[in-house]
């Protein structure tokens, strides 16, 4: 890893936006995890050709549940990324050891934990009014190269 910055997904159900995200946490020396269950396998041929063979070195993390997530980790600054978000992801200090956690793509995280105990804070991606998402590996592209640019690209 070159970096401290984790990027978790919560039950992701489309192969080839993980694959895109094993991708790019490979290019950027950020840690994925994954939490349970998934909407896809590791050998379906849609998140092979999305990652292509970028998950080599730097595995995702697989996690049971959220709670086990929060028990295996104990992450110190975790954001959850949501449409609801009350602060806009560009308006945070970022330090370069937070965890980002996106919701799954049909129905993004519940509100258990939205609102659980160990989110610091939770925050969006400004879009126009009724928009409904921008798609997730897009989303977390978004927020994981503005954390980047203000730790100045450790190590990239």
């Amino acid at each position: 890893m070159n970096n401290s910055l984790n990027l978790v997904l919560y039950n992701p159900e489309i192969p080839q936006n993980t694959g895109n995200i094993i991708r790019l946490c490979h290019n950027t020396g950020t840690r994925l995890h994954l939490i349970k269950p998934l909407g896809f396998n590791f050998q379906d041929n849609k998140l092979k050709r999305a990652h292509m063979d970028y998950d080599k070195g730097n595995k995702p993390i697989i996690h049971n549940s959220f709670n086990h997530f929060v028990e295996s980790e104990k992450p110190k600054k975790l954001y959850a990324v949501d449409t609801h978000g009350e602060d806009n992801y560009s308006d945070i200090n970022y330090e370069g050891s937070e965890y980002f956690i996106f919701g799954s793509e049909s129905s993004g995280l519940p509100k258990d934990v939205f609102f659980d105990k160990s989110i610091s804070n939770r925050i969006k991606i400004p879009m126009k009014k009724d928009s409904r998402s921008i798609n997730l590996s897009n989303s977390v592209a978004i927020v994981l190269y503005e954390s980047l640019r203000q730790i100045n690209f450790n190590n990239l």
